[in-house]
């Protein structure tokens, strides 16, 4: 396309000054659109990076493989970085592009309306904002999910939520208990033993371990890579080959990768746990894979110090003095933290999201969250969502799916900037074929096999891409165009139409 051929400049906001916000104002700014407005409910940026601070808090995707395409770092410290330096990277890459200098901080979104072809977008500070287009990137991983434990509030030690970590508790020689064994809780909980006097750790249900070693690159190497950044390519395409052609492929149904992925996550745990008894209690009853992979080579030797102990016995409910077991036993403690993960389906939600005909996103989405190519949302014109259902999340850089759907979203937006359309959408229909066009790929994924985890939504359904990655890139291209319904208003729109209180 003809970048003269563009005319109109829409009027853009983005909801959330995280990874995906960031990426977004930068495109934007490249593409040559001026008019945008970045609402972000925290006092500064970094979305997950900024919320997350917990003990031994890290990515589980290699560092150089989660960067930005335009941005690689030769300066990682860890083969998986640190939350930490994460959040300082995008720190300085908002920076660098000017994109700190656009942000609205400490304003939450609280209600987007559409009405013919325009969005206006309501703040927690009260001021409206009429746009083109809205662009959620309020991403999965932001809403802490508590659990449901009788007596939980009557608990007479500090408590928290990992997403919410008190750095003020002293934690050293205490008794520690910890509830869930997820991937934050694999992160804390070797952090925890070495503190701890006592860690009483209370697992539901045990996960499948692959154990890739953490590895601290040395300053000659990162040194070799600031003097020659193709090898920094290099890197990022065998961590991106190893990720794809893998786990990928492993949890996907492809026979061999899923045998190899299985072999090495129960060699770790037999290899890790002599302990026969401890072994079983940490061995999954299903299969590699059908819950996400946790990546740590240092959590079974946590779990076998004397200082931690595995609760497996079902919580009957917490005391003020700790948590009681339904063997009739309390366990006693000083500080009790929830490793609990997010709500991750909540997606731009709580905002008072209204599209055609007033329809609430809730509405549409009471009984199943519905979207087509995991960005366009029927009955929402001119509305996008970054890392929606479906997208091929799994063990992959959500950088990476970011870039391809944000260039997807861009080729959407330009129609309406050459003038064919003032309004783009999907139908109902459409987006149930591309619903039952990713169903019909899931009975082979490993997501499929009969586990519960928040890769399902409320329905029991995957929500993450059945096939390949290449098969996403190739089908993320292009829009198929015959799949979006467009229109032009009566009336002319007028352009960077922005009123604020």
């Amino acid at each position: 396309m003809n970048s003269s051929s563009i005319k109109r400049n829409p009027s853009i906001v983005i909801v959330g000054a995280g990874m995906t916000g960031i990426l977004w104002a930068i495109k934007l700014q490249e593409a040559g659109i001026t008019d945008v407005t970045i609402l972000e409910k925290a006092n500064k940026l970094g979305g997950t990076w900024r919320e997350n601070t917990y003990l031994g808090v890290a990515c589980d995707v290699p560092a150089h493989m989660y960067s930005y395409s335009f941005e690689p770092n030769p300066d990682w410290s860890h083969v998986f970085a640190p939350g930490a330096e994460i959040l300082a990277y995008f720190d300085r890459v908002a920076k660098k592009y000017g994109v700190a200098e656009q942000i609205n901080f400490n304003e939450s979104v609280v209600s987007s309306v559409y009405d013919n072809a325009k969005w206006t977008v309501t703040t927690s500070k009260g001021n409206r904002f009429r746009a083109d287009f809205v662009i959620n990137c309020t991403g999965i991983l932001h809403h802490p999910a508590r659990p449901e434990i009788a007596g939980l509030e009557s608990f007479d030690g500090d408590q928290f939520h990992t997403a919410e970590w008190d750095h003020g508790v002293e934690l050293k020689g205490k008794r520690v208990g910890i509830i869930g064994t997820g991937s934050t809780a694999t992160q804390v909980i070797p952090n925890l033993a070495k503190s701890a006097g006592s860690l009483h750790v209370f697992q539901r249900t045990p996960q499948w371990i692959l154990p890739l070693k953490n590895n601290r690159f040395s300053e000659k190497f990162k040194q070799s890579l600031r003097m020659n950044p193709k090898k920094i390519e290099r890197l990022r395409a065998i961590y991106s080959w190893g990720m794809r052609n893998i786990i990928t492929r492993a949890v996907t149904g492809e026979k061999l990768p899923a045998a190899l992925l299985s072999i090495a996550c129960k060699l770790n745990l037999r290899l890790g746990v002599k302990d026969k008894a401890l072994r079983q209690k940490l061995t999954p009853d299903y299969k590699v894979g059908c819950k996400r992979i946790v990546i740590s080579s240092i959590f079974y030797r946590a779990m076998t110090q004397k200082n931690v102990n595995l609760v497996t016995d079902q919580i009957e409910c917490v005391v003020p003095g700790g948590v009681k077991t339904k063997d009739g036993r309390i366990h006693e403690l000083d500080t009790l933290i929830l490793a609990t993960g997010f709500k991750p389906t909540a997606y731009m939600r709580p905002i008072d999201m209204q599209g055609r005909a007033s329809q609430t996103i809730d509405q549409a989405w009471k009984r199943k969250i519905v979207t087509y190519r995991s960005v366009a949302m029927p009955g929402f014109p001119n509305n996008f969502l970054m890392l929606g259902p479906n997208t091929p999340t799994g063990n992959y850089s959500v950088i990476a799916m970011s870039e391809v759907q944000c260039d997807y979203i861009l080729k959407l937006i330009d129609g309406w900037r050459r003038g064919e359309y003032d309004e783009i959408d999907v139908s109902e229909e459409t987006a149930k074929n591309f619903s039952a066009y990713i169903r019909r790929g899931m009975g082979k994924t490993a997501w499929a096999s009969g586990c519960s985890s928040w890769y399902l939504d409320a329905d029991g359904d995957p929500i993450l891409w059945p096939y390949s990655w290449e098969r996403w890139e190739q089908e993320m291209a292009e829009p198929q165009w015959e799949h979006f319904q467009t229109r032009k208003v009566v009336a002319p729109i007028a352009m960077n139409d922005t009123i604020s209180a």
